[in-house]
């Protein structure tokens, strides 16, 4: 994804990022212990792309996040971004729905 933003080399890979991303914590709406409280899930999709068009290239989600909702809500957006338009996405792990595939959920999720 091209950026106008200053980007810095992530770690040792190739990857540039945005110094600032989006912080998908709270699109996973308040239906969990440490919500911040119901979201409307259009409009999360639309500060995402507002985000994204504005520069930022990438989007920091979880799994734990709504229990999994804010990961369904990026892969939405995902869909709607083609080739070079997506971001990037971070995603963290330690709740494991399936312990035989600990992947599982996020590559369901994630996948366009």
């Amino acid at each position: 994804m091209r950026t106008t933003l200053p980007t810095r080399q992530l770690g040792t890979t190739d990857l540039n990022i945005t110094r600032v991303g989006f912080g998908a914590w709270a699109v996973g709406g308040g239906g969990w212990a440490f919500g911040w409280g119901p979201q409307d899930d259009n409009e999360s999709i639309a500060a995402m792309n507002h985000a994204l068009d504005l520069g930022v290239n990438w989007i920091d989600t979880a799994a734990v996040y709504g229990l999994g909702h804010s990961e369904e809500i990026v892969g939405r957006l995902l869909k709607q971004r083609k080739g070079a338009d997506r971001p990037y996405i971070f995603t963290k792990c330690g709740l494991v729905w399936n312990p035989k595939d600990p992947m599982e959920d996020a590559k369901r999720i994630l996948s366009p």
